[in-house]
């Protein structure tokens, strides 16, 4: 390994990182990533690391990662490194093991008014004009699930999942999902399949309602990894 000082390292570092974390609040490569990508010891990378968090252009965790940008304020500190550090596989796991149980629970629940506001979200899906509707869109149905469910721990979960769909990482997986499938696929195949949840709901079978948000979900991480 060619030895290298913390200045050149710095330099490197900031070229590698508007390549692989570009907006505030990407999560860096882990340090052994790092060092072995700019041939440098784990040492000098922290030695690295520190300099660029001095100037504000870093923070990190400890547990958590580290992270593009100036350390955030407008959260307390825990919500915010859970936030920040959120990856699109991150959210969809934790989507797919939530939001079937929220469906077959709106099952268990609704009531006609109920049934027709959620075939609403649907309609709504079904018009969206561009990328940035059909993401409202289709947060919009979700949540709406939730309040179905009528447990407002469970609203308040999948607010929060909504909160982590902002940020910049899944921004972007979205934004390159949405061009390459087309809005067409958004508005037709995408809001259908939210229409065989509501079908499952107004039947009142949360076993058929759960499979129907579990094959929209594994439809959706498929699209995002490429494989739709």
């Amino acid at each position: 390994m060619v030895r290298h000082n913390t200045a050149t390292i710095s330099a490197q570092l900031r070229d590698t990182l508007d390549q692989l974390a570009p907006c505030a609040g990407d999560r860096l490569p882990a340090e052994r990533d790092l060092s072995q990508r700019l041939d440098c010891s784990r040492q000098t990378l922290r030695n690295a690391l520190a300099a660029l968090e001095r100037d504000g252009e870093l923070w990190r965790h400890v547990g958590q990662g580290t992270f593009r940008g100036p350390r955030p304020r407008h959260l307390p500190l825990r919500e915010t490194v859970l936030l920040e550090g959120v990856t699109p596989p991150d959210l969809m796991r934790a989507r797919m093991l939530v939001e079937p149980q929220v469906a077959a629970e709106a099952a268990r629940r609704a009531d006609p008014p109920d049934v027709a506001y959620l075939r609403r979200k649907v309609a709504d899906g079904h018009a969206a004009p561009d990328s940035a509707a059909c993401e409202q869109a289709d947060d919009a149905f979700h949540r709406a699930l939730a309040q179905t469910a009528g447990n407002p721990v469970l609203i308040g979960l999948l607010d929060y999942l909504s909160g982590t769909r902002r940020r910049a990482a899944w921004q972007r997986g979205w934004y390159r999902t949405y061009r390459r499938l087309g809005a067409d696929e958004f508005r037709t195949g995408h809001s259908d399949q939210h229409g065989d949840i509501v079908d499952a709901i107004a039947a009142a079978d949360p076993d058929a309602a759960f499979a129907a948000m579990a094959r929209h979900l594994a439809v959706i991480e498929a699209a995002m990894r490429g494989e739709g």
